[in-house]
């Protein structure tokens, strides 16, 4: 587990844009019920989390077409919440960071470590967004 005080400010930088923390296997299993469109990002400490993967998402939310539904777990904080939110994302296998879109409770986009690390937050907006445009 990370102490409260260093994931703090990573938390807000989703939950400042409309995110709903989920801490839970109960959370989880509620966002997941309901209707429309519903991004997942696992959160993460890493340096790829800090530069692609959270301002990629920030960017993506700019679309005309987006989520009705944005919810984050914490992996390395929310053991049980990501668990949960990470086998509903199978048969891609655990990472964090990621992403996953689901439409009306199924796997529909699926963005994984080895599809942010590396990459600027602008090519994982625009890959969020050419899901977005598909599904939402």
């Amino acid at each position: 587990m990370y102490p409260a005080d260093l994931v703090k400010p990573m938390r807000e930088d989703l939950t400042s844009i409309g995110f709903e923390e989920l801490h839970s296997v109960e959370d989880v299993e509620n966002a997941m019920k309901k209707d429309g469109t519903t991004l997942v990002v696992v959160n993460s400490v890493c340096g790829c989390a800090a530069a692609n993967a959270r301002p990629g998402a920030r960017i993506s939310l700019q679309n005309a077409k987006k989520p009705d539904n944005l919810v984050t777990v914490f992996a390395g904080v929310d053991k049980e919440a990501t668990e949960k939110a990470r086998s509903l994302m199978v048969p891609f296998p655990p990472s964090s960071p990621s992403m996953a879109l689901f439409k009306d409770g199924e796997l529909v986009h699926m963005l994984e470590r080895h599809h942010i690390e590396g990459r600027p937050a602008e090519m994982i907006a625009e890959n969020l967004i050419g899901a977005y445009n598909e599904f939402c």
